[in-house]
């Protein structure tokens, strides 16, 4: 399962992924592809292959959120491609418009690597989770969704945060199955609110 575990990141690499972000989605208003991004202008710690969600917030509400489970390109490009995905891909919402780019909250989240959480039943998998710390993947043949850490903010309790998973899923809520496989994985994540 994902991914390789990086170095910590720094404020200036924090400060940097938002900066790309932000100008990535800038890029997609003016010419509509995401910013190109040589990694080799970044740090070590951004060349790094590691998977990304970026979260955009417009007034308070979702306005997109698009992410990696796995590494497959290094950080800063990653990146790139999530803050221009989540501001014009995201299929629940429409492309992001001019207008509604001075008042983006960006948010960005660096998956740590993934582990199995071995569990016999649902009552068992619901006591293993850590609320407030694990993100959680759900797999089941071409079943597959996570959650951020983030959601345990709308949603405390295990039992119903998996069932929730597993609707997102396209499982039923009481689903259960002996080839479900649930990994548990920690996030490194901070926010650039709009320009002010």
């Amino acid at each position: 399962m994902p991914s390789a575990e990086g170095a910590t990141l720094s404020r200036e690499d924090h400060r940097a992924l938002l900066r790309v972000a932000r100008e990535s989605i800038a890029h997609g208003l003016e010419y509509g592809h995401p910013l190109t991004v040589d990694p080799f202008q970044f740090s070590a710690a951004l060349q790094e292959p590691r998977a990304s969600f970026v979260t955009l917030h417009h007034g308070g509400e979702l306005r997109g959120c698009i992410g990696a489970l796995q590494a497959t390109r290094p950080l800063v490009q990653d990146v790139a491609q999530n803050a221009y995905a989540a501001a014009f891909q995201d299929p629940r919402f429409h492309p992001l418009l001019a207008e509604e780019f001075s008042g983006l909250d960006i948010h960005i989240s660096v998956l740590g690597a993934a582990e199995p959480v071995p569990a016999a039943d649902e009552r068992a998998l619901s006591r293993a989770l850590r609320p407030g710390i694990d993100g959680v993947i759900l797999e089941d043949g071409r079943h597959r969704a996570t959650f951020l850490p983030a959601v345990w903010e709308q949603i405390a309790d295990p039992l119903t945060f998996l069932r929730e998973l597993k609707q997102k899923a396209g499982l039923a809520p009481d689903y259960w199955s002996d080839t479900i496989k649930v990994y548990r994985y920690s996030t490194e994540s901070f926010h650039g609110e709009r320009d002010r």
